[in-house]
């Protein structure tokens, strides 16, 4: 296997209140809903980076899909990184995420590692850590 990931799906629990979420509040771009046509296909994909797609999906659906039983798992099994270029910027994207309807988990701060960091939560609990890391050049 490559180490190569091309789609991140996360589960959520009303597609279209995280669709608002991710497309109106964060201003991700997307074609809307799809698959609606699939019994258990509704589904959103996001545009993120060259090669790499954000999937929302009910929990219900993915639970269905892969044959398993739905069960409640802690916020903290993972978390989503998003890496920007300036402390100020970190601040701006914890301020749209808390326009958008985010629950700030942990205001931004200075980081033990040199860096500056804050956390969300979106509509489904999902944690975000937005980071500016001095060590890092973020390419646009």
């Amino acid at each position: 296997m490559k180490p190569r990931i091309t789609v991140i799906t996360i589960g959520v629990d009303d597609l279209e209140r995280s669709l608002r979420f991710y497309r109106d509040g964060l201003g991700f771009p997307t074609q809307g809903i799809v698959g609606t046509e699939f019994e258990h296909g509704a589904v959103a994909f996001f545009e993120l980076q060259a090669g790499l797609k954000l999937a929302i999906w009910p929990r219900k659906e993915i639970a269905h899909d892969a044959g398993i039983a739905p069960r409640n798992l802690s916020p903290t099994e993972f978390t989503l990184g998003h890496n920007v270029a300036s402390k100020a910027e970190v601040d701006a994207v914890m301020q749209q995420a808390r326009t958008a309807g985010a629950a700030i988990v942990k205001e931004a701060h200075d980081t033990f590692w040199g860096g500056y960091a804050g956390y969300f939560q979106d509509p489904d609990r999902h944690l975000w850590e937005v980071v500016w890391n001095p060590q890092w050049t973020v390419q646009e």
